[in-house]
């Protein structure tokens, strides 16, 4: 067994236990400590994979922004954690359901999956082209071959995205909110009142 071998499992087996205590630790801000361990393992095991642009994007994009934005959110709300324990016995029983399913069809393909024939042919050619970067690969099969596709995710993000944004909005009438229209067209005549203010006396 070589070193590769051996940071490779190293990694793989640091992202599986940080993904386990995500889900089992009571602490919120303690989940996005190990949701970060995780992300920064899953881009140690892409660098030992070659991907490097994915290894960057992943610390990048994950663990500098999104990560980092869940612990600044779950510190400043004010979480009731007695209320949440409540919600998670509660809802338990359908939990595990979801996931003994979620396991049993990730054993069945499992267990009916093969490789390609030509998958070692084309990993070994693109390994061999030295004169192209997998970055180059990537951003050929990403804008050339799955162009569509790809704007097709794009699509469904920003669909996703305005969803949530209309689904969480409120209007609260306890929050006073700027009229730009209402200022524009306002009569200075009603809006001001002239006050006759005596010497020595107040308003």
């Amino acid at each position: 067994m070589s070193v590769v071998d051996i940071a490779f499992y190293c990694f793989a087996g640091v992202t599986l236990i940080s993904g386990l205590f995500v889900v089992l630790s009571r602490n919120p801000v303690h989940s996005v400590l190990w949701l970060i361990t995780a992300f920064l393992s899953s881009a140690c095991l892409f660098i030992l994979l070659g991907a490097e642009l994915l290894a960057m994007l992943l610390v990048i994009v994950y663990v500098g922004a999104v990560a980092v934005l869940f612990l600044f959110v779950v510190m400043m709300l004010d979480v009731d954690f007695t209320e949440l324990k409540s919600e998670f016995v509660r809802y338990l029983p359908v939990a595990a359901l979801i996931g003994v399913v979620f396991l049993i069809q990730l054993g069945m393909v499992y267990a009916v999956w093969e490789p390609a024939q030509n998958a070692a042919n084309l990993r070994a050619a693109v390994i061999s082209d030295a004169e192209a970067h997998n970055t180059a690969h990537l951003g050929t099969l990403i804008y050339d071959d799955y162009l569509h596709l790809f704007q097709a995710a794009g699509l469904i993000l920003l669909v996703a995205m305005i969803g949530a944004i209309v689904l969480t909005l409120r209007h609260r009438t306890d929050v006073k909110r700027q009229d730009i229209l209402k200022q524009i067209y306002r009569d200075p005549a009603k809006a001001m009142e002239l006050k006759d203010v005596k010497p020595g006396q107040g308003l």
